[in-house]
């Protein structure tokens, strides 16, 4: 909803792209410090401590690395918003004169709010630990209507220049609602409160697991950010295209990926026993999380590729954003549909190393994925189009689609360690390609029902053919056994 706004009133324009690059670099920060590190590090050893009933131990733990995390956060900020010059020519050189000052000034006001968000992961993992998911999840739709309410109130009047301003004091405001909401509940679990830096084991656990994981999402942050960097160079719209696709490719990612390997790192985490106990609990906690996985996102993928014009008009065509906007950004979304089954299974098969305390071998895979996506996106944004004398800026696709050809060598890297540390996860490639032909017959109905419908009118477009294309592909997979859709069948049917 929130992009959708963004799109109404910004297009793919130079303040879109300034606003989208600015947006990459505080973002840096709350990736590297946030969810990913602290699931990954805090939950396993908080968890556990509360599994084993040590509530007092697991509370300073809580304690100590909010005081880490407050005094790191400072100092990153302040050198952030002094250095966010320089850090523009490294992260977007093909910006000049007014895009790159516009981008330097929205750096330095983003770059509190990625703190305060970091806090809110830090919420967030202590919630998670005690299966409490739903507030730390819903909380950044305060943060999403503080940014809409703001291009709504501005969007007016205002230059486009002065709307990407209006619009990141917006984000720094919702990012502080964002940790507000959550913080009574998580006070209520700490209780009391003791805000001091105590440094025992389990906290030196916590930071040694933290740098492994630091590095491991810092070298997947840089891919991004390799993306953005090269996007500068292939012209207007290219970084804001890259922008539009990646919010809809995370869409499944965070639904479905990271919602499933949240729910299962502290469950994994918490389990008791032998090792050959906890192994086999590991593995089928994986084969249930991946056969969830896999339900959801196969037909998320193909609805990228056959119906991707149809997902991006419904939602972003209006106002500035127009037809070859939409024509444009379903090329890059299409690309990143070539990964995305790889991408949220290999996040749940790293919430498995994490909860076994093994943070260093995620971090060697993603290496190898980010040098990968390095001189594959190279290639394909760059040379490539020129050789076949195709416009410049497509190679917004490329990026996308070596991107997904380097998760999926992350994913077969990361399956097979793991299977030689637990034992091999059951197969489910029957399974798996009924879902592929479910997917893709349901697409291909809706590509000849959309053929008959209207363009002009696009909210009714993807109403007429989305809507059909979910209930074709639950029909279908009902039909040929290989329905999963567990607590939502279960909701559905009451």
């Amino acid at each position: 909803m929130r992009d959708r706004v963004f799109a109404h009133y910004f297009g793919n324009s130079d303040a879109a792209d300034a606003f989208r690059a600015a947006f990459r670099i505080p973002n840096f920060l709350q990736n590297l410090f946030g969810e990913g590190v602290l699931s990954a590090s805090f939950i396993p050893v908080y968890a556990r401590l509360h599994a084993e009933g040590d509530h007092e131990k697991a509370s300073q733990v809580a304690e100590a690395i909010f005081a880490i995390l407050f005094l790191l956060t400072t100092v990153l900020v302040a050198l952030g918003i002094w250095s966010a010059p320089w850090l523009i020519d490294l992260i977007a050189p093909g910006f000049h004169g007014d895009k790159r000052s516009l981008t330097i000034v929205l750096v330095q006001i983003l770059f509190p709010g990625a703190a305060l968000l970091v806090f809110s992961a830090w919420c967030l993992g202590i919630l998670n630990s005690h299966r409490r998911f739903f507030l730390s999840y819903a909380a950044p739709v305060v943060w999403n209507i503080v940014m809409i309410t703001a291009l709504v109130w501005g969007g007016r009047n205002r230059s486009e220049q002065r709307l990407a301003v209006v619009l990141a004091i917006s984000s720094v405001i919702g990012s502080a609602l964002q940790v507000t909401v959550q913080l009574p509940r998580v006070i209520r679990f700490l209780w009391p409160l003791r805000l001091r830096l105590h440094i025992d084991a389990h906290v030196r656990t916590v930071i040694r697991n933290f740098f492994p994981v630091f590095l491991s999402r810092g070298v997947v942050q840089i891919s991004a950010y390799i993306d953005a960097w090269l996007g500068s160079f292939l012209g207007t719209g290219a970084v804001s295209a890259l922008g539009y696709a990646q919010t809809l490719y995370t869409l499944p990612v965070s639904l479905f990926g990271m919602a499933v390997s949240a729910a299962e790192l502290p469950a994994m985490s918490s389990e008791m026993g032998t090792a050959g106990q906890v192994s086999d609990a590991i593995r089928k906690r994986l084969t249930a999380g991946l056969q969830r996985i896999a339900y959801f996102v196969i037909p998320s993928a193909v609805a990228f590729m056959l119906l991707g014009d149809v997902v991006i008009a419904t939602i972003y065509r209006t106002g500035q954003f127009r037809h070859e906007d939409v024509l444009f950004v379903w090329a890059v979304l299409a690309g990143s549909a070539v990964g995305l089954l790889a991408s949220t299974s290999g996040r749940l098969y790293s919430s498995a190393f994490y909860a076994l305390r093994d943070t260093r071998t995620p971090l060697k895979f993603a290496v190898i994925r980010v040098a990968l996506t390095l001189v594959l996106g190279y290639l394909c944004a760059l040379p490539l189009p020129r050789l076949f004398g195709v416009n410049q800026r497509w190679g917004a696709a490329g990026l996308t689609i070596s991107a997904g050809f380097a998760g999926w060598l992350e994913f077969v890297l990361l399956r097979n360690a793991l299977h030689l540390q637990i034992g091999a996860v059951e197969s489910a490639r029957a399974r798996t390609a009924r879902l592929w032909v479910a997917a893709t017959g349901s697409g291909l109905l809706c590509v000849a029902l959309k053929s008959f419908l209207p363009f002009d009118q696009p909210v009714l477009v993807g109403f007429c053919v989305l809507v059909p294309y979910g209930v074709f592909y639950l029909g279908l997979t009902r039909w040929m056994g290989v329905e999963n859709l567990g607590g939502l069948g279960r909701l559905l049917k009451r």
